[in-house]
């Protein structure tokens, strides 16, 4: 596991995870704007062309970003950037295949590394084809974070946590990002059933856009993940999203910070 992912993750509290996608508006300000507010992890989407596992919000950021002429490049230069202004928060690029591996596995891996990234959540590589890209990653040591979803059951749980590290993405519904809620039951058991099979942080994602929410996962699990409310407010403001993601972030960091302090009271 990476130093920054591991500093983060041994905190005395549940981190907050934010995604955005990269070139959907002034990447730098919407970046600064969710670490000033509390975010404790950075997802950084790369645009592609067919994001499967995301719903309309993330897939209109691809098509707003790929029309904009984001590149490869530019993603790893926004990551460099982010790194340098942001030293110990951990940055995660989460994406898909053919933009990773295009170029050769070496290549990304050792350019993501060069630019500071600490954790590479690849969405349709299966565990069955690690060989694409973890070893790669893993001897650069970038964290090839893997996804569990409802669907991964006790026979393939192994393949999925075998050379897994950062941390673990529950994926809380099978469907898309950013379309429904998993009921809140579902999620503790899920979570319960995952701390049984791997000492890796847990981090909750899809359908989380409440402080509600998040508190409520954040009381069972070791992070929150959000990213469709983020992705809406850089489409709906554009010059002003700075601002609106504060204001998001803010509560849903306050509410993810402190979930288990009320469960204690």
């Amino acid at each position: 596991m990476t130093s920054r992912l591991s500093t983060t993750f041994s905190a005395p509290r549940p981190a907050l995870v934010c995604f955005i996608t990269a070139g959907d508006g002034d990447t730098a300000a919407n970046l600064d704007a969710l670490v000033e507010a509390g975010a404790d992890v950075i997802e950084l989407g790369m645009p592609f062309t067919d994001p499967m596992a995301d719903g309309p919000a993330i897939q209109s950021a691809n098509l707003r970003s790929l029309g904009a002429g984001t590149t490869t490049a530019d993603v790893l230069r926004y990551a460099t950037e982010f790194r340098a202004r942001h030293p110990n928060v951990p940055l995660v690029l989460m994406g898909y295949a053919n933009p990773m591996v295009r170029r050769g596995p070496e290549w990304f891996a050792e350019a993501a590394a060069a630019a500071g990234v600490d954790g590479v959540i690849c969405v349709d590589i299966p565990p069955e084809e690690d060989d694409a890209l973890g070893p790669a990653l893993r001897e650069r040591g970038i964290a090839p974070i893997r996804l569990a979803t409802p669907t991964t059951d006790a026979a393939r749980l192994p393949q999925v946590l075998a050379g897994s590290e950062g941390f673990l993405y529950y994926v809380s519904v099978a469907g898309i990002t950013g379309k429904q809620q998993a009921v809140q039951a579902s999620i503790e058991e899920a979570v319960a059933r995952l701390k049984q099979s791997t000492n890796l942080p847990i981090a909750v994602g899809f359908g989380v856009r409440t402080p509600e929410q998040a508190s409520a996962i954040a009381k069972v699990a070791d992070g929150v993940v959000v990213g469709s409310a983020l992705v809406e407010i850089c489409g709906a403001y554009g010059a002003e999203a700075p601002a609106k993601l504060k204001e998001l972030t803010s509560t849903l960091a306050h509410a993810v910070h402190t979930a288990r302090q009320e469960q204690l009271a």
